[in-house]
């Protein structure tokens, strides 16, 4: 059994939208399936927004980030489940993941021209993310860009490997279409993958 964190990113505390709701099912089908599930959701988190390279690297995180950091420690596989807005996460799902995933936890501090060490090493992930345009459209004309620099840029970095994407589009049609990414997530969470 696995000890998994699944952060839910959607930026709005009410719980009352699409991404919640297929955390809920990846969630309850990994408990149910026996796995130890902490979930985080970021928009009832309380942090500041970082403002300088400074504060990134020397400044200590706050209490909320450093609960998350314990969890993450803990983990075995990480579930980030987030809305596409603009073409990106949200701002306060990245504004998270740069509080969270700090120099000296994340990874070591390395000297100049040298590649630090990557210290999330040893844990997958699962990225979910929901779109109002068709997935296969992102995929293939935008190359979904942001996701992959999530993947690469963010998580790998980091050391976490392999990174494994859902895309589920068309959140805004019919409940037919919801209904199966809810079944997608629902197998997804049995699994733990």
């Amino acid at each position: 059994m696995k000890r998994i964190v699944l952060i839910q990113g959607h930026p709005d505390p009410t719980g009352r939208h699409f991404v919640p709701a297929l955390a809920s099912a990846y969630e309850r089908a990994a408990r149910q399936a026996g796995h130890n599930v902490q979930r985080i959701d970021v928009a009832r988190l309380r942090f500041p927004l970082l403002r300088s390279a400074a504060e990134w690297q020397w400044h200590e995180p706050p209490a909320a980030i450093r609960k998350v950091q314990a969890a993450l420690a803990a983990a075995q596989h990480v579930v980030i489940v987030f809305p596409l807005w603009l073409g990106d996460m949200p701002a306060l799902l990245k504004g998270f993941l740069e509080q969270l995933l700090r120099p000296g936890f994340a990874f070591a501090k390395a000297p100049p021209g040298k590649m630090p060490d990557k210290r999330l090493k040893g844990r997958s992930a699962r990225i979910v993310v929901t779109m109002g345009m068709p997935a296969f459209f992102y995929r293939m004309y935008y190359r979904g860009h942001s996701v992959k620099s999530l993947k690469r840029n963010i998580l790998e970095f980091c050391g976490i490997s392999p990174v494994r994407t859902t895309y589920i589009g068309m959140v805004g049609g019919t409940s037919r279409v919801r209904s199966r990414a809810l079944e997608r997530v629902w197998a997804l969470g049995r699994k733990a993958a």
